[in-house]
């Protein structure tokens, strides 16, 4: 069966160095046209993200657990609630959840950008994006915000308040981003302080997203990475800037990171060389990482529209499993 190729989407999306919160709600009906891009449930890489929306009763019984806040009340097993004193709910196989956590880097090695948007305000839109396709799917949706100040961690619920908690929370860590840098340097491993977060709260079976540029992509991290791996479905989204790639064509620039300025020359054939190469190996070291996971690497630039990048994303994973 031939796929058609995904469609391109003009939905303004807007840029800067800060995000806007109400931008980010406001990407909710942009996430409603990449969930028209949906993966077979055979394939099942990102079973319960893009494939398995809530059926209400379905057919095939799977097991009873406790009710959570946004479970479907008519699915109340009244017998074991009766039996227990506390309220449970049946799952069936063809809505049985699969948690979808988002985690969101918000340090300030994202703090970066020449084109359109900073990196960080790339990661907090893909982050929304996400977040709204999963709820429209009737996934639970939470996350984890972490920088070099530390982490906050929103539970996944099935409703709009936990994805509108999550986006405060991004757009928080946002706006902290340049005011107050003293704790940049002696940061600890806060990438691999978060992964071991998620490691308490996942449930088996969650939908993992990691939203990056992996600067901080430590050997803890990646053993924690691993771990999740094992009972859940990772999927990396990495985030960056093409000045990152390349140096712009040869003269002498100002830089400036808000506080300090410096010059720097590009005419140098061996620096541009070196610099390229250096990033070139850190992202091609990323992405073996991931392929060791057996897990898909979304890539996004700040010179591309976000929504139209990760619609590709997906349909790239759907054609290749075909």
């Amino acid at each position: 069966m031939s796929l058609k190729p995904a469609k391109k989407h003009q939905f303004p999306i807007k840029g800067g160095a800060y995000t806007d919160v109400t931008e980010l709600i406001r990407l909710r009906h942009a996430a409603r046209e990449i969930d028209s891009v949906t993966i077979d449930k055979s394939s099942n890489p990102l079973s319960g993200l893009l494939t398995s929306k809530f059926r209400g009763r379905g057919i095939d019984f799977a097991e009873v657990r406790r009710y959570e806040p946004g479970d479907d009340v008519r699915t109340i097993d009244w017998r074991v609630t009766a039996r227990t004193q506390i309220a449970h709910t049946k799952l069936f196989q063809e809505e049985k959840e699969r948690p979808v956590l988002i985690l969101v880097d918000q340090s300030h090695s994202l703090f970066f950008g020449s084109v359109f948007s900073f990196k960080s305000v790339l990661a907090a839109q893909a982050a929304a994006l996400i977040a709204w396709v999963s709820l429209e799917n009737g996934d639970r949706v939470g996350g984890i915000v972490f920088a070099e100040t530390g982490h906050r961690e929103v539970r996944p619920r099935r409703s709009k308040h936990a994805v509108l908690r999550l986006l405060n929370e991004i757009n928080d860590f946002n706006h902290r981003l340049n005011k107050d840098r003293r704790n940049e340097d002696s940061a600890t491993d806060y990438l691999s302080e978060a992964l071991l977060n998620v490691r308490r709260v996942a449930k088996h079976g969650s939908t993992i997203f990691l939203i990056s540029d992996y600067d901080h992509f430590s050997k803890d991290a990646l053993l924690h990475l691993r771990q999740l791996s094992r009972h859940n479905d990772i999927i990396g989204v990495h985030v960056s800037d093409p000045m990152e790639h390349n140096l712009p064509s040869p003269d002498l620039y100002t830089i400036t990171d808000g506080q300090q300025r410096v010059q720097i020359d590009t005419a140098d054939k061996k620096n541009r060389s070196e610099y390229e190469q250096q990033y070139e190996r850190h992202l091609q070291q990323t992405r073996i990482e991931f392929n060791k996971l057996k897990s898909p690497l979304f890539e996004l630039s700040t010179g591309n529209n976000v929504i139209q990048s990760l619609a590709d994303s997906y349909h790239s994973i759907r054609r290749a499993k075909r």
